[in-house]
């Protein structure tokens, strides 16, 4: 996991172009994986702003930051991605951001306070997860594993799921890599790129059965662990697991995933 998330931070940070100097605007910052990561790419004599709706992660981040001793060149903004109010119009050479979209249901409204922000110049790199694109997987699965057998219990948690989350109207999933695009050129930049990578695999990491029950198909959806004592009886959930449980731990299920990396320069 560290290895993966060192290889977005810096495939984030590449797409930016950062330069000695720059001024970084790191949208989302959470724990400041990204924002840290932007630190030596701008040099002493630049700036990283660490930007959260949450004052927790900035407080962390704040910390980390006097720990390390770099708080000379940070700044950090309480502010969501669609309303970045307390940074002034064209102030910042780049922006980046990881994951963050999705949680936001106005999304054109963040491109358009991106390019706000931008000067002449400045350059955007976002990452996104295309979270529907799981869903398109068969019926009869669950998490990507076959479960025919049992599959009017998987029902009753899917059902579970679609009222919590409606894939058609939650901002997690209710867009996909041409959404971002259009609304990237929609808010005025007219220099856009845009990869996509999608994959569906044969075999899914194996997983302790624990771990699977104690995690959840996304941050805002309940563990498998809570809608399956929400849901099922006893007796269903004892026979969902002895079907299920052997497919997680040996990793027989179909992976699925699909991630749009957007960069773009306002001219």
């Amino acid at each position: 996991m560290v290895a993966h998330l060192a290889g977005v931070r810096d495939s984030v940070l590449d797409r930016a172009e950062l330069a000695a100097g720059d001024t970084v605007l790191d949208v989302g910052c959470g724990d400041g994986l990204i924002a840290f990561g932007a630190i030596d790419r701008v040099g002493p004599d630049g700036k990283v702003i660490f930007s959260d709706v949450s004052p927790e992660l900035l407080a962390v981040c704040r910390q980390q930051a006097v720990e390390i001793g770099v708080m000379d060149c940070c700044e950090f903004v309480q502010a969501s991605a669609d309303g970045l109010d307390a940074v002034a119009d064209g102030s910042v050479d780049a922006i980046t951001t990881r994951s963050v979209l999705i949680y936001v249901g106005d999304k054109s409204a963040c491109f358009h306070e991106f390019y706000r922000v931008l000067r002449t110049g400045g350059r955007l790199s976002v990452f996104e997860p295309i979270n529907g694109y799981p869903l398109w997987e068969a019926d009869n699965t669950y998490c990507g594993y076959d479960v025919g057998p049992v599959a009017e219990l998987s029902a009753k948690l899917t059902a579970v799921y679609d009222r919590i989350q409606p894939s058609k109207a939650d901002p997690m999933t209710d867009f996909d890599e041409r959404d971002l695009l259009r609304a990237a050129e929609r808010a005025g930049f007219t220099e856009i790129h845009l990869e996509l990578r999608a994959d569906i695999e044969p075999q899914l990491p194996p997983t302790t059965w624990e771990g699977f029950l104690n995690s959840a198909p996304n941050p805002l959806l309940p563990t498998h662990a809570e809608a399956w004592a929400a849901t099922l009886s006893a007796d269903e959930a004892e026979r969902f697991a002895a079907h299920l449980r052997p497919l997680v731990e040996s990793g027989t299920g179909r992976h699925r995933l699909a991630i749009a990396h957007l960069w773009a320069t306002k001219r």
